[in-house]
């Protein structure tokens, strides 16, 4: 017999699949979208007009699905974020140093650590990031309290679909052990993730925080451990639930970050 767990975490995952799923359709209608308009500049507004109406339809069709799901306790889809693929940052840092990344937020400062021996790709794009300000003056415009427990952050847009203009690939993907029989492993409470489209390599800039243990897919990079300060202080923003009510969506604890910085520990 199904456990209500298990029931509750294949449902989550089903959701995930079919959110991944649009992202990546939206991802084919934009690059489809842009080839047109190279081609066909005299009729860029007709194309350009079209294809947005036809992917807002869509979209706004089926955010109330998953809006309606979300409020559900079998509702608790993974994170993710859309990137534009682009050159990433030239490797600078050490690869054999840990760093440190530190937000200051208005629900209090938050640091993780990062270990560019395991995670160099990922530990180099947020030191380039945050020394251009990059995250200075966003805000954390996820949190999931139902199935996953975590605060998502990293968005410059603050919709989920922003990101740096590039993107990273997948690391240190074996850390946390082989996916069990329902292809997940446990996010302990503490870890920092990448964000991505569902897709492998598709990180760019936002990441989510893990305030409580969370059952995921092994897809997503975990780069970073914050400290047990950081971590209550999670928590409380997660306590504190989603704006509105429901499982998924902006912070009733609004979560803005006024300047980040990433040095060597």
């Amino acid at each position: 017999m199904v456990s209500s767990d298990q029931r509750r975490r294949q449902l989550a995952r089903e959701k995930f699949e079919r959110q991944q799923q649009r992202r990546e359709d939206t991802r084919r209608r934009t690059r489809r979208l842009t080839v047109v308009i190279a081609s066909a500049v005299a009729v860029v507004a007709v194309i350009g007009g079209a294809t947005y109406f036809a992917a807002s339809g869509n979209d706004d069709k089926d955010s109330k699905a998953d809006a309606a799901a979300s409020q559900s306790p079998s509702a608790a889809p993974s994170p993710s974020a859309t990137e534009e693929a682009a050159p990433e940052p030239a490797m600078k840092i050490d690869k054999k140093s840990k760093y440190t990344m530190s937000l200051k937020t208005s629900q209090g400062d938050i640091a993780f650590e990062m270990d560019a021996a395991k995670t160099p790709h990922t530990t180099n794009s947020f030191k380039a990031l945050a020394d251009k300000k990059f995250f200075d003056g966003t805000k954390c415009h996820r949190l999931t309290t139902d199935g996953i427990f975590v605060l998502q952050c990293g968005d410059p847009k603050g919709d989920g679909t922003g990101g740096p203009g590039y993107t990273i690939p997948d690391e240190n993907l074996t850390a946390l052990g082989k996916a069990g029989a329902e292809g997940t492993v446990t996010y302990p409470a503490g870890t920092v993730a990448m964000a991505n489209t569902g897709q492998a390599h598709t990180g760019g800039s936002q990441f989510f925080l893990v305030y409580k243990d969370s059952k995921l897919p092994p897809s997503y990079t975990p780069f970073g451990t914050m400290d047990k300060d950081s971590l209550k202080a999670v928590e409380a923003i997660g306590k504190a639930g989603v704006t509105g009510g429901g499982a998924d969506g902006a912070p009733a604890k609004a979560v803005n970050i006024s300047k980040a910085a990433v040095d060597k520990a």
